[in-house]
């Protein structure tokens, strides 16, 4: 005979003693062990989203132990559970093998030749998960132990809130912990938290970021090596509703094409040779905020298609076949490539290219914003000065501005970024003195170079030759702000007139 006040009361005191799950058990195990046939508990939750159960602890007399196994279950099983025609509180199953969920779960945890008692946890009328009462043999159970485990059903559903709680606080720490580690490793230079030039070489692009800032949508920039992409999204970011949120770069470019699955979507403990413990992809890291991937026309196809689902469904999944993890992120990309192009040849995926080019955002490259070179040069001194504990900021006379100026920029902002840098460690007292930035081009437009011939060309000729050298540069482009029509300052319908009189045809991939 068992006194039920003390077993319930000392079952109680051990199933609380501890908010760590497996402590808990084990010590409510070896209790319950001294008056029950009981050998191993496990304690699972039921998943609807993973048509399943998933085992979170288990104990028995060796001691307690953390689980993630998930035991998938048939259709027909699913729906009588839900509907609770499989159970409503509690059942006994001496004998797995002529039960469909007992044999599965027995089969699944390797627990061959055994009986148990599931009980159903609640909590203010939600639903938890179940508690298995194993014992070695067949038929063990009968209604006067059922009766006794059932006691305990309140104690056991407050202890798996609790360690569900506490769970959930110390994986946010680990992963608020793991998020300063990355962020200190990867902080937003101040270089792109200000956008030079936005009334003016960059306005019509800086009127596009105010469209589509507070938006969720996918932004594509467009543009040259080193025009400001990164700071171009930076600023979208900002601007954004999730601008206290994660902002997350990537350049896709430098990833090996063997790590691209792991940095990006993560991957789970064991998953291949080397993963030792669980790590938490970028775009996992960028959840409730922003994601920029650079250069995303260098991703391999496999991974354009694995893009290309996250965007349509906002689910990723580590590598290792773990649950799909739903997110909240936007997504900005970036390319100095011909996507249309790439597409046409079959190196870029045409779905993928819809999804990210619904917004694209053009950023004109440095010869085409020359007035915006004296507020870059004046902005490098000082950032560049300040970093270089130069407290005296340089002077620049003018001419040496106009030569800035007439500079063709082949490598646009960045270039002159690392000019002015040059200079300053050179002449830190000044005047500055750019050597080697030498080569001029006409204060209105790009230069057009004009081979030397003996027979003077007519009139029309050398035109004919000019608007075939600017539709070379703008790769056939004729209308928009990079557009021949811009850089000739006409109108694009007097381009064209003029174009169809002089028969020329022309086009952007091959001139």
């Amino acid at each position: 005979m068992i006194d039920e006040n003390r077993f319930f009361r000392e079952a109680t005191l051990a199933i609380c003693s501890s908010l760590d799950i497996k402590t808990a058990l084990w010590r409510c195990c070896r209790l319950i062990a001294q008056h029950l046939p009981v050998s191993e508990i496990y304690m699972n939750l039921y998943e609807p989203r993973l048509n399943g159960l998933r085992y979170i602890a288990k104990a028995d007399a060796a001691g307690g132990r953390q689980m993630d196994k998930t035991i998938k279950l048939p259709g027909d099983v699913i729906r009588s559970i839900e509907s609770g025609q499989r159970m409503k509180d509690q059942r006994i199953i001496n004998n797995p093998d002529e039960d469909v969920v007992g044999s599965i779960i027995t089969r699944e945890l390797g627990l061959r030749g055994c009986s148990f008692i599931a009980l159903r946890l609640y909590i203010e009328g939600r639903r938890l998960g179940v508690i298995d009462f194993f014992a070695s043999d067949k038929n063990r159970f009968n209604e006067t132990h059922l009766h006794l485990l059932s006691l305990l059903r309140e104690p056991f559903a407050i202890a798996m809130a609790n360690a569900l709680q506490h769970q959930d606080l110390v994986q946010l720490k680990e992963e608020l912990l793991s998020d300063n580690r990355y962020l200190n490793n990867a902080l937003i230079s101040r270089s792109g938290d200000e956008v030079i030039g936005e009334e003016q070489g960059l306005k019509e692009v800086t009127d596009k970021v105010e469209q589509i800032a507070h938006l969720k949508n996918t932004v594509l920039l467009l543009g040259e090596t080193g025009v400001g992409k990164e700071v171009i999204a930076n600023a979208i970011h900002r601007k954004s509703p999730r601008h206290r949120e994660p902002f997350i770069k990537v350049n896709c470019g430098a990833i090996p094409e063997q790590l691209i699955d792991s940095e990006l979507f993560g991957h789970e403990k064991g998953a291949f040779t080397g993963a030792l413990t669980q790590k938490r992809g970028l775009f996992e890291r960028a959840n409730k905020g922003t994601i920029f991937l650079d250069e995303i026309g260098e991703l391999p196809p496999w991974a354009q298609i694995r893009l290309l689902r996250v965007l349509q469904t906002q689910e990723i999944e580590r590598v290792g076949g773990s649950p799909p993890i739903q997110l909240d992120i936007r997504v900005i990309a970036a390319t100095h490539r011909d996507l249309a192009k790439m597409v046409a040849e079959g190196s870029f995926r045409e779905d993928l290219w819809f999804r990210i080019n619904a917004f694209p955002i053009q950023i004109p490259s440095l010869r085409h914003r020359i007035q915006d070179i004296p507020l870059l040069v004046d902005f490098f001194i000082r950032k560049k000065s300040e970093e270089l504990g130069i407290h005296k900021f340089p002077q620049i006379t003018k001419e040496t501005m106009r030569e800035l100026v007439n500079h063709e920029w082949p490598g646009n902002v960045r270039e002159l970024e690392n000019v002015v840098e040059r200079a300053l460690i050179q002449h830190r007292q000044g005047p500055l003195s750019f050597d080697g930035v030498t080569e001029t081009r006409p204060a209105n437009g790009p230069s057009i170079p004009v081979e030397k011939t003996t027979t003077p060309a007519s009139l029309d000729e050398i035109i004919k030759k000019h608007i075939l050298d600017v539709l070379y540069l703008t790769k056939g482009r004729i209308s928009g702000p990079q557009g021949a029509a811009a850089v000739l300052k006409m109108h694009h319908n007097t381009l064209r007139n003029r174009m169809e009189r002089m028969g020329i045809e022309f086009s952007g991939r091959k001139r």
